[in-house]
């Protein structure tokens, strides 16, 4: 067997996009953005309504979007819909523009 050679990982780190800081405002903003939007259609999927699981009185439904509120982040962090992305890359044009 053949080892495959591995290129050397490059001695200084690469230099921060400009305006890096900006960027990473913007991409948050965006996630966030998906994150609410993912939350009130899981809210209509009644997605935070667990069927015996919080019971059916008021402090059901403060749980419940807690719930549904994580579920949105985790699903925006493993890559959610698309919208964050589309929303980043609009944005972005309109500030090159």
């Amino acid at each position: 067997m053949t080892p495959i050679p591995v290129p050397p990982a490059p001695s200084a780190p690469l230099s921060p996009m400009p305006g890096g800081q900006q960027n990473l405002k913007l991409l948050k903003a965006a996630q966030d953005l998906e994150a609410t939007f993912l939350s009130e259609m899981l809210k209509a999927m009644k997605f935070d309504t667990v069927a015996g699981g919080f019971g059916s009185n008021q402090g059901a439904e403060q749980f419940g979007s807690f719930l549904r509120d994580a579920q949105a982040e985790k699903l925006v962090q493993a890559g959610g819909i698309g919208l964050a992305e589309a929303l980043f890359n609009a944005m972005m044009a309109r500030a090159d523009a």
